[in-house]
Parts: structure tokens; sequence; C-alpha cells
């Protein structure tokens, strides 16, 4: 299934993503997401990379809230989504994905970054 979407233009989001003082370090990934025990809950693995990028809402999110468990994510990236990772372990979404990194790269370190939109998604068991 074949979706995209612009989470900045979404009035439901509660936290931008992709900034204008972020703007320019946001790329395209393909990349697989679940959820995972620890903080944070969201994770987003660069498909051909070691990569692991540690999901939150935005540039402003406040790494000590619930934020780290519960990420605002892009339209197309639904609720329905969101429940079925939630619920099914076994289940994952790999999607293209626009990411915005929040802080710089470090070497054996998870990277925390938000999800500005993804296209392709599809879900697996």
């Amino acid at each position: 299934m074949g979706l995209a979407g612009n989470a900045q233009n979404d009035p439901r989001r509660a936290i931008p993503c992709k900034t204008p003082a972020i703007a320019q370090s946001c790329y395209w990934a393909h990349g697989r997401l679940w959820m995972a025990n620890g903080n944070p809950s969201f994770r987003l693995w660069k498909i051909g990379t070691r990569r692991i990028l540690g999901i939150y809402s935005g540039p402003s999110a406040d790494g000590r809230s619930r934020d780290n468990e519960t990420p605002e994510f892009p339209v197309n990236v639904s609720h329905d989504l969101r429940a079925r990772v939630h619920s099914a372990r076994s289940k994952t979404l790999f999607a293209g994905f626009e990411v915005c990194p929040l802080a710089l790269l470090r070497p054996g370190a998870m990277q925390p970054a938000c999800i500005e939109a993804a296209q392709n998604i599809v879900i697996e068991e």
C-alpha cells in the first residue's frame, strides 16, 4: 500500500518534526519501525546500515516526558498502524521514511530523530 503525507501540515500534531532549524538535516531512508523495550520505545532501523534511530515527536520534545514512549507520527502512520505495532511484536512496519535527526551522530550510540513523513508502508508479520 503506497501512502504519502506531510505531518507538518497536520493540525492534530502538537509537536512539529521538521522545523526550519533542522529542515536541512532531514533525509529519506528505507527502514523498519518497531516498538522496543526501553527508551525510546519506538525505534527505526535504517535498512542496509547498522544505525538505529530512537524516535521522538520533534526537536521541542522533552526526552524525560512520555514522548519517549508515545511519539507523534505522520498522519499516514495512523493510530491503526501504531496499534498493530503495539499489539503484536511479531509485526513490523517497513516504509520509506523522511527522518530528521535531533542530535549529532555519535558512533555506537542510538541517534534521536523524528519522522516527518512516510510512504510505501508495508506491515509484515
